[in-house]
């Protein structure tokens, strides 16, 4: 079964393998970001009102940042961008492990990752460029099996070191993106865009680099309404990191932050182990019909979360019912937009909705929380899923124009 399932990964092209192994070992370090609030309050000493003015300074410069990196994706060698980008961060990872942990070191952290949000949509860009409009949902299910797989040991291995080796972490991290960087930097040579002769390729057809990302989003009506999805739908994603911790924690005490500790893992496990049977299982539902899916799930998640969170093996289903529901909508919103935008415009396209998407969030969540303060859990809930019930519907909406807009990705054959 095994086999059969990691054999609908092959004949891809051998660059994706590449940016798979490379996206794994990135992210076996991935251990510093998650305990940055930790860092800021335990080492330096920092309340949580400055914190939280940190965190909303340090969004604010990576919204330009984003659009930036979208930007010199287009216009230059994406592969270089990764390399002189993991350099950077190297180098401010490396730094931070032989000095003592000071505001001048966690600044110098925030570079790093500054420049992994550069790099990031030459990195997703990549993986469209190296597949085949049919193939694409296998290559970028590929690629988030790879980031899941990196990330599977890392937050507890961060646990064990944050207290007495926090400097190790840092070297960790380091050492990680370093070993990418070389494989990327030897292995990837030909960064050309694969060869596509399908009728469905014509939409991916490079357009006058004087045309703007924005004026074509605002004459796109399918890839306007999938940025608008996207970004109610990540927002209604960041509740499990805000709203789920807070009710654990006010319910379980201090054994909240075990339980979703736990439940957090659980996710990593099901996204690891799941992922290549969905991909299989579900291969021949298009796009718009996973991302109704998988909004359906994460929605389904939070109401049993909300109803039987009194009882903790209840909550692992929910966070497994939520988790399939995140699967579906990973493997069908990269592939579903890459198909309809000009290649020449993807860097810039995916850096606008990721600004969009992290604007939208932090919106979400501040409207949320204050509802969650004033009128307690059900109705912010309630809000969430609202929410979520009009981004099912955007999509609704959005399939229905796509049909007449790009018949030539209608045929379940073209996707």
């Amino acid at each position: 079964m095994k086999v059969g399932l990691f054999s609908q990964y092959k004949g891809l092209r051998k660059e994706l393998y590449i940016l798979f192994i490379g996206r794994i070992m990135t992210n076996m370090g991935a251990m510093i970001w998650p305990m940055f609030t930790l860092i800021l309050n335990r080492k330096l000493g920092l309340n949580a009102t400055v914190i939280a003015a940190c965190m909303v300074i340090f969004s604010l410069v990576n919204l330009p940042v984003s659009l930036i990196g979208g930007k010199l994706a287009d216009k230059l060698n994406k592969k270089n961008i990764i390399v002189v980008c993991d350099l950077v961060s190297i180098a401010s990872f490396i730094y931070c492990a032989i000095v003592p942990v000071t505001i001048t070191s966690i600044a110098i952290f925030a570079v790093a990752s500054l420049f992994q949000t550069i790099e990031w949509p030459s990195y997703d860009a990549l993986v469209a460029d190296f597949s085949t409009s049919k193939d694409r949902e296998r290559a970028y299910s590929l690629s988030y099996l790879g980031t899941n797989l990196g990330l599977v040991l890392s937050p507890t291995l961060a646990g064990f070191l944050f207290e007495n080796h926090l400097n190790l972490a840092f070297l960790i991290n380091g050492i990680s993106i370093a070993l990418s960087t070389i494989l990327i930097f030897f292995r990837i040579r030909d960064v050309h865009r694969e060869t596509d002769d399908s009728p469905a390729s014509g939409y991916e057809a490079d357009l006058d680099s004087k045309v703007s990302a924005l004026s074509y989003i605002g004459h796109s009506r399918v890839v306007l309404l999938f940025i608008i999805a996207a970004a109610l739908s990540n927002g209604v994603y960041s509740m499990y990191s805000y709203l789920m911790p807070l009710d654990m924690g006010i319910t379980y005490a201090e054994r909240g932050s075990v339980l979703f500790g736990s439940m957090s893992s659980t996710n990593c496990i099901v996204v690891v182990t799941c992922t290549a049977l969905i991909t299989r299982l579900f291969r021949k539902i298009r796009e718009s019909g996973k991302m109704l899916i998988g909004e359906g799930l994460i929605l389904a998640g939070y109401l049993l979360f909300l109803l039987f969170i009194r009882q903790p093996i209840m909550c692992f289903v929910a966070i497994t019912v939520f988790t399939f529901g995140e699967i579906f909508n990973t493997l069908s919103s990269s592939p579903f937009l890459t198909r309809r935008i000009p290649a020449s415009h993807r860097g810039r396209i995916i850096a606008v909705m990721n600004v969009v998407c992290g604007l939208s969030s932090s919106a979400i969540q501040l409207a949320v929380g204050w509802i969650y303060d004033k009128a307690g859990s059900p109705t912010a809930w309630t809000t969430v899923i609202g929410i979520g019930v009009a981004e099912i519907l955007i999509v609704a909406v959005m399939a229905a124009f796509d049909r007449k807009d790009y018949p030539g990705l209608q045929s379940r054959n073209a996707q």
